[in-house]
Parts: structure tokens; sequence; C-alpha cells
């Protein structure tokens, strides 16, 4: 493991080989006393995964390999982040979160807790590319799924309990308990089965 700055890390915590703690964001590149990452208790790190500075991790959290977690990002306990995902920075992640492998999460992004997140997902933050910082990252809400290969939009809520289908593409707000199917989505009442 290489580490930087000042790492916090819980008991019972297995980290694996070609693992980065604490890495400094650009504000913290030329500090060497600065607040690295925090993991709690009973994490385990896979291999290939560097976890930026300013980043706060509650307990029984997970990474599958070459995950990248940018700067003032927080995740709550029971969580986990799959193989190859990005989580850009500067975004609030809740307990009870599955987010599965190769997902993109743009910085300025909100997850509730109970949230999944399948394969292949992107979220984005950028209204009109390049629009030189004016970012605006999706919230996803309670207990809300999101298929493999959806696009969520910027600014979009994903709202409680909904489900939004696989390789959707989501372009306006999805109320709570609704399902988002298409491209671009469209509503329609959530079956009964998919119910939580």
């Amino acid at each position: 493991m290489n580490h930087y700055g000042k790492n916090t890390i819980g008991t019972h915590v297995t980290i694996y080989e070609n693992v980065i703690l604490g890495f400094p964001s650009r504000e913290r590149a030329c500090q060497t006393d600065y607040p690295g990452t925090t993991l709690g208790t009973n994490a385990t790190i896979r291999p290939g995964t560097t976890i930026y500075s300013d980043v706060t991790i509650g307990d029984n959290f997970q990474t599958g390999h070459n995950v990248l977690i940018r700067e003032r990002t927080t995740i709550g306990d029971r969580s986990s982040v799959g193989t190859a995902t990005v989580i850009d920075g500067n975004c609030v992640i809740g307990n009870d979160v599955s987010i599965q492998s190769m997902v993109y999460i743009p910085t300025d992004t909100t997850i509730g807790n109970g949230v999944f997140i399948g394969p292949n997902a992107v979220l984005t933050n950028d209204p009109y590319p390049p629009s030189g910082g004016k970012f605006k990252g999706p919230v996803i809400c309670d207990r809300a799924s999101i298929g493999a290969n959806a696009t969520i939009l910027p600014g979009v809520t994903i709202g409680e309990g909904a489900l939004v289908a696989a390789g959707s593409i989501v372009t306006k707000d999805v109320p709570a308990g609704m399902l988002a199917i298409g491209s671009p989505a469209v509503l329609r009442k959530l079956p009964k089965e998919f119910s939580r």
C-alpha cells in the first residue's frame, strides 16, 4: 500500500497490494500534512484501488479491483463499489449502496441509502459540455435502482424507490415509485414485482 497525507484506518481492514490511500487532490498537491482517507471498520480494499484525500468512508465497505474515488467524497456504511468504477469527487453516497462494475459517477452527485446502480451505468453532470464548471450531478434518492448501461443526465432526480430500466437514457426527473424506460426514457407505473 502507498499512502499520502494523514489516513485513518479502522480495525479489521484488509488492504491488498497496489492500493493508494490519501492521494493528493490538486489543492493538496504541494502539501504534506493534510487529511487523507478515513476508512471505517471491516473494509476490504482490492488491488489497484486509489482513494484520494479528504474522503470519508463508513464501516463494512468494499471495493472491486481498480476503483478510483476522488476527493471530498463521503460514503456511508455497508456500501460497495465494483471493479473499474470511477467516482469523480465531491459526492455524497449513503448506506447500503451497491455500485456495480464500470460505473461512472461525476462530481456533485448525491446518492441516497439502499441504492443499486448496475454495471456500465453512466451518470453525467455537465449539461452543455464543456460548460466551464457549471456542474450539477444527478440526485439518486433512497432505494432507487438503475439498470445496466443506463445514462442519467445532469441535474436529474431519480425519486425514492424508482427504477431506471437497463439501457435507458433519462433526461427528466423520475418521480418516486415510477419506472423510466427507453431512449429518451418515458415514465410508466412500476410493475408490482419490482416494488421494494
